[in-house]
């Protein structure tokens, strides 16, 4: 099983390089459009690492309807993400693996958007491997998970393990579908 994902990731990386980051206009407009995200919701995005759709058009969006925005700090290994307060005009500094977060004061979200390898139809999602996202969602349970990706990442099946939870949302550049 554990080649299986690793063949997969690999695969999916490899696909994620010959993509459009600037879909992630279209992405914006299917997540707006949808309606699933209450007024105040404290929102947890990312700084798209290279390969990943580009959500800073629906952050910036997100920011300009009054919501709360942190980004995540990537902690050592073992451990969950720590989100910190964020708006389009506070400084980052670099994290572990390339990421990008802030100094300011932790918050707890209530929606996390999530980047992603793949995807299936039943919400299943394949990470990066290290069982960050999966640790916090573990952390955050009744957060909304919504996972942010291409259309083009979605394949037949990914057998969850037993500590992995499914999302509630994925949104690509062609649409927004709730589980």
């Amino acid at each position: 099983m554990t080649e299986s994902k690793q063949s997969l990731r690999a695969r999916m990386k490899a696909l994620r390089q010959t993509l459009d980051p600037t879909l992630g206009h279209a992405l914006a407009t299917h997540l707006l459009a949808a309606n699933i995200l209450p007024e105040r919701a404290i929102i947890a995005g990312y700084i798209p690492l290279p390969g990943e759709i580009d959500i800073l058009p629906l952050l910036h969006a997100l920011h300009g309807r009054g919501h709360q925005l942190c980004l995540p700090e990537t902690p050592p290994k073992g451990h969950p993400l720590i989100f910190r307060a964020w708006a389009p005009h506070v400084p980052l500094t670099t994290g572990r693996f390339g990421t990008q977060h802030p100094l300011t004061a932790p918050l707890t979200p209530t929606i996390i958007l999530t980047p992603l390898v793949a995807f299936d139809d039943q919400g299943n999602r394949l990470g990066f491997g290290a069982g960050y996202y999966d640790r916090t969602f573990a952390q955050h349970p009744h957060a909304l998970r919504i996972g942010i990706a291409y259309a083009a990442q979605q394949v037949p099946h990914i057998p969850p393990d037993e500590h992995d939870l499914p999302l509630h949302v994925i949104a690509t550049e062609q649409k927004t579908r709730s589980f």
